[in-house]
């Protein structure tokens, strides 16, 4: 299985998480989900495989969730992946897909653990170095 991700190269998470993975030696399958949104079955799935509910991927900022009314507690899970559907950002990024699991990986360290040979250390954009667990002395 090739290693997918969920990409917005407007975002800086993103762009780290695709650095990670690009330095763990992986070529990722890389989606800008702006572009290509998921279909509706498609992003059921990856909730499901994040073990996660919709309103725990609804991104907030930069985005119509405040105009939508979506931290309205009555609305459904159903209402809430339509809202992503019409409005792909709205879905929080970076998802990351490999035979491990799925994640959404915020911040963009959470991917160390989905990947087979993950880099031990990595510096992100701004500067920040992220060590895999026990990597570093």
């Amino acid at each position: 299985m090739k290693t997918t991700i969920y990409h917005n190269p407007a975002c800086g998470t993103s762009r780290n998480t695709l650095a990670i993975i690009e330095a763990s030696g992986e070529t990722p399958h890389v989606i800008e989900y702006l572009k290509t949104p998921p279909s509706r079955e498609r992003l059921v799935e990856l909730i499901s495989m994040m073990a996660i509910t919709p309103r725990e991927l609804l991104r907030r900022k930069g985005t119509p969730f405040e105009e939508l009314n979506l931290d309205d507690p009555a609305l459904s899970d159903d209402q809430l992946i339509d809202a992503m559907i019409a409005h792909p950002i709205l879905i929080n990024r970076p998802i990351v897909v490999t035979e491990k699991g799925a994640r959404l990986c915020r911040p963009s360290e959470r991917v160390l653990d989905l990947l087979a040979n993950p880099v031990t250390t990595f510096t992100k954009e701004d500067g920040e170095v992220v060590h895999l667990k026990g990597s570093h002395p």
